[in-house]
């Protein structure tokens, strides 16, 4: 196993759900944290708890992944300290609405496209350069099962997660040559804010998709990223599908 001890570990999307679970456990293996969200006060607030606890060094830093010149600007004025980026989990994306292709918010599928797909690409761009120069590191997309299957009125979700399947298969072929690691983990139902951003804090919808069923949590989803981070140098979890036992696809659950 790789220790983790001291590296520095960015994530996206750290203020709620996988993101957060994923700030606990590297905290808890000894990883410094830059931890980025747009929701500020959740960050600042959750990477002084880590740095209390672990006694390990945080940055929080609010961003929108969405903003090409923010995602640019903020790492390349990273202090001296923290440019020497290890592992990058790429887990910032949503979900919005629930409806037919023909009859779906414009609004709301610029909004997955942006986070999903060009959030992704932005904060790629800008870390793996560092990455490759250095000879070392892994990037870790947080994907989904949507990538794999697609469900009714779920088109433009899963087209975006499709998106994240197909963009990191042509990133580890472009790093082949590199001693970079490039995994996706893509896990099925899992009980996070996600269902309350999709339906734009109706609670009575968002508690639909979890009833009778175990699903998975967030912190099953954060041991499976820390899986593929410690391996040994010459392994490579090129993907991890993560599926509740009651989740056989998309659309077929046992719920008792």
């Amino acid at each position: 196993m790789i220790s983790l001890s001291k590296k520095i570990v960015f994530i996206t999307g750290a203020s709620s759900g996988i993101g957060l679970a994923c700030a606990k456990d590297f905290a808890e293996a000894g990883a410094h944290l830059i931890l980025t969200a747009r929701r500020k006060e959740r960050i600042e607030k959750l990477a002084a708890e880590l740095k209390e606890q672990y006694r390990i060094e945080t940055l929080p830093i609010q961003l929108d992944v969405r903003n090409r010149d923010d995602v640019q600007n903020l790492v390349s004025q990273l202090p001296p300290a923290w440019q020497n980026i290890e592992i990058l989990i790429n887990n910032a994306g949503l979900a919005r609405g629930f409806d037919k292709l023909h009859e779906g918010s414009l609004d709301d599928w610029e909004e997955m496209i942006d986070t999903n797909i060009k959030g992704l690409l932005y904060v790629s761009r800008a870390i793996i350069p560092g990455m490759v120069a250095r000879g070392s590191g892994t990037i870790i997309n947080i994907g989904s099962i949507a990538g794999h299957e697609v469900y009714p009125k779920g088109n433009v979700y899963c087209a975006t997660k499709f998106a994240v399947d197909a963009l990191t298969r042509g990133l580890r072929m472009d790093l082949v040559d590199t001693p970079l690691r490039v995994c996706t983990v893509d896990p099925g139902l899992v009980e996070t804010e996600f269902s309350l951003v999709r339906y734009r804090g109706d609670i009575e919808r968002a508690k639909k998709p979890y009833q009778n069923i175990m699903p998975l949590t967030a912190e099953d989803v954060a041991e499976a990223v820390l899986f593929c981070t410690t391996r040994p140098s010459h392994v490579q979890i090129a993907q991890m599908v993560l599926l509740a036992t009651a989740q056989a696809s998309t659309t077929l659950f046992d719920r008792k």
